[in-house]
């Protein structure tokens, strides 16, 4: 069908107009009667900075700006299945302000550049719209989003789906607008839709556990204390920001996921430094004994084996931060979000028990750390600690062969209770404090993170769950003889707290301070009694050592 050129020149000047009207009280008008401080000395035409009706580029729509020459650095990590390579199509439009390789005033349907008002000539340097030619800290671009691709990267919604103000460009890749319109800025940063808690992001990207999640429902704030954990975003709340409480779209400087920070505890800290989250857990790494989160930067990778074998150890491998949820039992469980280890040594994904997410260091990994206490039956691999069919242990993952009386046992632990790690190692401000602060073994003023003294005297971490006069030994009770009576003993002494594959009663002698012979059973059927062969403290026992109904 033929349309007559004034027609369709009407159809230009309207649409023009409309879209002019959007951008003339926005910092995309350049012209010298721009809101911005970037706009031109004198030139009065708002369109002319990115269209012409004649002498265009033959890039669609009437484009008045030659393609940036620069080669880019794209976003790229273990976990993208996106092709993103050099920017194409609107996006690499949108590039040619905002690299800061091309002038502002560079246009060609004019000889000479526009002249910019205080010698402005690119994208200023430092400002937040320059985005550079490093694109690595940017949100993907310029790839096909596909159905093949969601289904696969997981977590994406199928782009069938996007029907509202998301939309890929005309070939179906994502570009630049598909968050952006040049031309109308009516929720900030010319987004499409308003990202109040995060909607824009969650228009594509669908996180598992994330509806039930405090990062998205918790109403708390900042106290005003210290560094502003939001600097980027204008959220009041922690459900306000959402997913820019960690990431940040553009210009990110943990690159790989878009972190807010480069070293991986500085995305959490800013909230949990008790200025929005009531507990202080970065104070926590300040005690004497700690998991090192700032030991190493850049290793951890979600995309690594759950058995860590890269030594590291950083908050997401042991909490997923878009499932996390305040209280008891969801460090592990259903909602978890997390990997672990099984006691098969089998990856469980995910983690239905808290020591399943110890195993994935303290198990199998490689390069492990010599243990503590050098011991008779000697290894670092707590997963083979806690076998349920090892002679004796403490029943971390499920009943152990030998069952410990209850008459033995403080209240409310039981015969048939099962522990946690955390039961043994947790934070603790201070010795005999019971564990009192945020709970969790990040930091501890105890060895070995633990939860109260084991050493000196009285190892009161054991007295927490066993009685003192449990054990007959020589046929009285005679640990205190061996504790308080002078002789300097602990519990660690003669037993190895996690288990013992050999022996009854968790009987495992450190080798510095015993030299063990021999055990045996007093008779067949009674695996609790018997005899040590040993010296220890300078004396020779020979068999004299015997246990009865340990």
């Amino acid at each position: 069908m033929w349309i007559a050129a004034s027609t369709l020149a009407c159809a230009l000047l309207v649409a023009g107009l409309a879209a002019a009207g959007g951008v003339a009280t926005s910092k995309h008008n350049l012209s010298a009667s721009g809101p911005g401080t970037v706009k031109a000395t004198s030139e009065d035409q708002i369109c002319v900075f990115c269209h012409a009706p004649h002498n265009s580029s033959p890039s669609a729509p009437l484009w008045n700006r030659q393609a940036p020459a620069a080669t880019y650095s794209p976003y790229t990590s273990s976990t993208s299945r996106a092709a993103a390579g050099q920017p194409t199509r609107g996006s690499l439009l949108c590039l040619s302000c905002h690299d800061g390789t091309i002038a502002l005033g560079q246009v060609l349907n004019r000889a000479s550049p526009i002249s910019m008002a205080g010698g402005v000539t690119t994208m200023p340097a430092g400002s937040a719209s320059r985005l550079g030619t490093d694109l690595s800290g940017d949100h993907p671009i310029s790839f096909a989003y596909t159905s093949t691709l969601a289904a696969t990267r997981g977590e994406l919604l199928d782009p069938g789906m996007l029907t509202g103000a998301v939309r890929l460009d005309s070939s179906g890749q994502m570009q630049c607008s598909a968050c952006h319109d040049a031309h109308k800025d009516d929720y900030g940063k010319f987004l499409v839709m308003p990202n109040t808690a995060s909607a824009l992001c969650q228009t594509c990207h669908i996180k598992n556990y994330w509806g039930a999640s405090d990062h998205k429902l918790s109403l708390k704030s900042w106290n005003g204390a210290g560094a502003n954990p939001w600097p980027h975003s204008s959220g009041t709340t922690v459900a306000a920001n959402a997913c820019e409480s960690c990431h940040r779209p553009h210009t990110a400087p943990g690159k790989k996921w878009l972190q807010n920070a480069v070293a991986e505890e500085d995305n959490c800290f800013p909230c949990h430094n008790g200025n929005v989250a009531a507990k202080n857990i970065q104070s926590e790494f300040a005690k004497i004994s700690v998991h090192p989160v700032a030991g190493t930067t850049g290793v951890h990778d979600p995309a690594e084996t759950a058995i860590v074998n890269a030594r590291h150890v950083e908050c997401a491998d042991c909490h997923n931060p878009h499932a996390s949820k305040a209280g008891a039992g969801t460090l592990a469980g259903s909602l978890s979000g997390v990997r672990g280890i099984g006691i098969s040594g089998i990856e469980v994904n995910p983690a239905g028990a808290e020591y399943q997410i110890c195993f994935r260091c303290h198990a199998d990994s490689l390069n492990k750390p010599a243990p503590k206490t050098a011991r008779v039956s000697g290894q670092n691999n707590t997963r083979l600690d806690f076998l349920t069919s090892n002679k004796s242990c403490h029943a971390v993952a499920g009943a152990c062969p030998q069952v410990t009386p209850a008459s033995v046992l403080v209240s409310p632990w039981t015969s048939s209770s099962v522990l946690k790690c955390g039961d043994c190692h947790n934070n603790n401000a201070g010795p005999g404090n019971n564990g009192a602060g945020p709970a969790g073994p990040h930091g501890s003023t105890n060895p070995s993170l633990l939860e109260r003294a084991n050493t000196g005297t009285r190892s009161a971490l054991c007295a927490k769950c066993h009685t003192t006069t449990y054990t007959k030994f020589n046929g009285s009770s005679s640990h205190s003889k061996h504790t308080t009576g002078g002789i300097g003993a602990t519990c660690n002494t003669c037993h190895d707290p996690h288990g013992s594959a050999n022996y009854p009663s968790l009987i495992n002698f450190d080798t510095s301070q015993v030299t063990f012979r021999s055990f045996t059973p007093s008779s067949a059927g009674q695996a609790n009694n018997g005899s040590c062969n040993l010296t220890c403290h300078g004396k020779s026992h020979g068999t004299s050592c015997t246990y009865t109904n340990c």
